[in-house]
């Protein structure tokens, strides 16, 4: 399990809530999900924020706020916080 790992590199990756309900709608949409569901209700996603921001927190890993970041930029950024890591101190 994750936190099981030793010296892994975590990285929380947040974004608002109003967008990721969006994504979680269209996800429920593509599947063709119709039950009612918390999935996309941007209050349990606030609660799901708050509970990662904790953990987040409580490891000090690193977190990346991805609302408005390409797959490419959030790349970049990880890739950054890897080498910053890395660097001799």
């Amino acid at each position: 399990p994750l936190l099981d790992l030793q010296g892994p590199l975590v990285v929380g990756l947040i974004a608002s809530a109003e967008r990721i309900a969006q994504i979680r709608r269209h996800r429920l949409l593509t599947l063709h999900e119709s039950r009612e569901t918390t999935y996309a209700d941007p209050r349990h996603i606030t609660d799901e924020m708050v509970h990662m921001n904790k953990l987040c927190s409580e490891k000090n890993w690193p977190m990346i706020d991805v609302t408005r970041r390409s797959v490419e930029e959030t790349a970049a950024a990880v890739l950054n916080l890897l080498a910053e890591r890395n660097q001799p101190a």
